[in-house]
This record gives C-alpha cells, structure tokens and sequence, in this order.
C-alpha cells in the first residue's frame, strides 16, 4: 500500500504555489499526487481511497471535473470531500490518497 500525504498545488520545480484559478490549482494538486505515486512505482489507477478537503465548496464543481478527469469512470477510487475553514499556506485545495500496489 501506498499512503499519499496530503498534497497541495505547490510546484516542485520552482516551489511556489499554482494559485491562478481553482482549475489550475487543482490540476497540480492532481500532478503532485501522480508524482508521489510514480516514485512508488503505481499510478492513478492503482488509487483506491482519495480525501479532498477544499477551502469553499462553491468552487466543487469545477474541483470535480479536474479530479474526474485522472481517473477513469468505471474504476475510480473512493472518495470524500470536505470543506475545511484552512488549509496549509492557504491553498483551496489539498488531496490524499491511498493506492494498492499490484503482486
């Protein structure tokens, strides 16, 4: 198994925040997790448990479709979402994750 801490919109090659809209903060949030996964050799399929606090669910619709588009339809994993009055450098977004390796 696979624990993927909370990950936030911050981009490792210049390690600064991706802020410019909620699409595109989420978008690397989503590459932040892609990231975690692939250095322990699994990938978004192998994704079972995702939790998804977000700053404002006002923005959940636009959330939704970025975080639907890593997954395909018919196995997406688990999912929970929440809305948090904070989050870590005041991101909107912040996602975990839990994969199972294959054997």
């Amino acid at each position: 198994m696979v624990f993927v801490s909370g990950q936030i919109a911050l981009d490792p090659a210049t390690n600064t925040l991706v802020m410019d809209s909620i699409e595109e903060e989420t978008h690397q949030v989503m590459k932040n997790v892609e990231a975690v996964l692939a250095a322990n050799d699994c990938t978004m399929d192998n994704v079972v448990s995702c939790s998804v606090f977000v700053k404002d669910m006002e923005h959940y619709g636009q959330i939704n479709a970025v975080y639907g588009s890593y997954f395909k339809e018919d196995t997406a994993p688990t999912r929970a979402l929440v809305e948090v009055s904070r989050l870590p450098k005041d991101v909107r977004v912040e996602v975990s994750a839990i994969a199972v390796k294959e054997v």
